[in-house]
């Protein structure tokens, strides 16, 4: 099976940085996009970052010029770099990967469970 955790979330001051890191392991073959979604209190899921296999990035304009995406392949881990966070940054962020199981060859959609990210004075 493919489990997917998520670890950094915590409480931090408004204008500071968290790094969140997401880890992916079992039956994978290779992972193409890899993503961070986030969802607050009464508000929908939104897709905060995504990265391409290749590198390619993408962002919610709400967070463009403060956080960034990467990715190890070689260790199955994405992190998103959270930098000037703001009140409506809190949220709990989950962990998404597009994969190729091995063995079967199936293309599967994993989820974390989420890892909380407080921003508050």
């Amino acid at each position: 099976q493919v489990q997917l955790v998520e670890s950094g979330g915590g409480l931090v001051q408004p204008g500071g940085s968290l790094r969140l890191s997401c880890a992916a392991s079992g039956s994978i073959d290779s992972i193409n996009a890899m993503g961070w979604y986030r969802q607050a209190p009464g508000k929908e899921r939104e897709l905060v970052a995504a990265i391409s296999s290749g590198g390619n990035s993408h962002y919610v304009d709400s967070v463009k010029g403060r956080f960034s995406i990467s990715r190890n392949n070689a260790k199955n881990t994405v992190y998103l770099q959270m930098n000037s966070l703001k009140p409506d940054d809190t949220a709990v962020y989950y962990c998404n990967a597009d994969l190729i199981v091995s063995m079967t060859g199936d293309t599967m959609n994993s989820w974390g469970k989420g890892t909380l990210v407080t921003v508050s004075s």
